[in-house]
């Protein structure tokens, strides 16, 4: 990014580099947990109910959950994993293109199959284990 000191339109521009979007720490998995979480919920409630007003909402919140759980998995996968992580856990491309798949349309977004957020769950939980290990070393 090129920015110019302020007060001063005419003067030369700096160059500055960030290695991230926000300040370190903010990443975390467990914003993707929690959503897919939520998404297992819906589900369960889903089933629970027979009133076909509530079963169309418990659906219509689970998608949204379920696209916030893509958002956050996307959001680890191309902003705080970097390229030595990958090196180190070369299967990290592999759990990240499965769990958002999970979160999408041929997984907790396209089903109310309370099972389908457990593999989701499962995916992520693979996926944090590996994140609080990069967080140590």
């Amino acid at each position: 990014m090129r920015i110019r000191p302020l007060g001063r339109p005419f003067a030369p521009t700096i160059t500055v580099h960030g290695h991230c979007d926000l300040p370190c720490g903010v990443y975390d998995p467990a914003q993707a947990r929690l959503e897919a979480e939520s998404v297992k919920a819906c589900m369960q409630k889903y089933h629970a109910s027979d009133d076909p007003d509530f079963r169309a909402r418990a659906v219509a919140i689970k998608e949204e959950r379920s696209d916030l759980v893509k958002h956050h998995l996307w959001v680890l996968w191309t902003d705080y994993f970097k390229a030595p992580h990958f090196e180190t856990y070369p299967q990290l491309n592999t759990l990240f293109n499965e769990a958002t798949k999970l979160a999408g349309a041929g997984g907790t977004k396209g089903s109310t199959d309370p099972a389908v957020a457990d593999a989701l769950l499962a995916k992520i939980d693979e996926i944090a284990e590996i994140f609080w290990a990069t967080k140590k070393a």
